[in-house]
């Protein structure tokens, strides 16, 4: 059952996909509703679950399920990725490889490139030990104020800015 993403409760699951462009109006009209109808219908073994999702950045999809009372199964986390390789399809986008390092540029504008090449930024100096990056390994919604949007240097790109 969907919920709004607002009232999930701090400790619900979440999983973070990031694409690797910005989604149009359009594009995120399509993925909000998709979304939402998948919400309403997301179960385990048969019994629906609290769940939401939200879009950051106008590329970033978050996903959530309450697992208080009924945690998500391997086959409610599939049906979920099942989902999103739809949306994949349907827009031309990448969401589920996590080879992806996303990162604030000028302060606010999402910026994601692929995991093998970021060396490379980092010499070239677009991607300091400051520049804030995007988490990709949180858990639970309060690490989204917590510990989603950190310092590259508190990351594991901190090998590539030591002395």
């Amino acid at each position: 059952m969907y919920i709004l993403f607002e009232k999930m409760p701090e400790n619900a699951r979440i999983w973070v996909y990031q694409a690797d462009r910005k989604l149009n109006k359009r594009e995120l009209t399509f993925v909000e509703d998709v979304l939402q109808n998948f919400c309403e219908q997301w179960n385990t073994h048969g019994s629906l679950m609290p769940t939401s999702f939200d879009i950051r950045f106008e590329q970033v999809i978050i996903l959530a399920v309450d697992e208080s009372h009924l945690g998500a199964s391997g086959c409610s986390i599939d049906s979920s990725v099942r989902i999103l390789k739809n949306i994949e399809q349907e827009l031309g986008i990448n969401l589920l490889d996590q080879g992806k390092v996303a990162y604030l540029s000028d302060g606010s504008k999402l910026e994601v490139s692929q995991a093998l090449g970021i060396k490379s930024k980092v010499a070239e100096g677009i991607l300091q030990a400051d520049t804030i990056v995007l988490n990709p390994v949180v858990q639970r919604k309060s690490d989204l104020e917590k510990n989603w949007l950190i310092s590259a240097k508190e990351s594991w790109l901190n090998k590539f800015f030591m002395n």
